[in-house]
């Protein structure tokens, strides 16, 4: 388990399922996740999907921080190569020192 996230006025938490690479949070049937692939120490953030019933409910927010948060543990570098993450990087700099070096982030935070 990562973090928890309160859905509706409930605690739901964010987890990391190894097996499927990606993060995490169920909430009822549906599932908003962060999909993810690691190589060594880069953990790159591929892509964020929150189904159209949980948007406005900052999950996207919530997957991307645990995303980071476990990277800044792991001691792991990222490539935001989601534009989604990338925004949510730009808009919160406190995560800026995680992005590796070499990764150019073009456009990616537009958003």
């Amino acid at each position: 388990m990562m973090n928890d996230m309160p859905v509706d006025d409930v605690s739901v938490p964010v987890l990391r399922n190894a097996d499927r690479g990606r993060f995490e949070v169920v909430v009822g049937d549906q599932t908003a996740f962060l999909t993810y692939h690691l190589n060594q120490h880069v953990l790159s953030l591929i892509h964020t999907e929150v189904p159209p019933s949980l948007r406005g409910k900052r999950l996207g927010d919530a997957l991307a921080r645990s995303a980071l948060d476990y990277a800044r543990d792991q001691g792991f570098t990222v490539k935001p190569f989601c534009q989604f993450v990338a925004g949510f990087i730009h808009r919160h700099p406190e995560y800026a020192d995680l992005v590796d070096p070499g990764f150019d982030f073009g456009d990616r935070q537009s958003s």
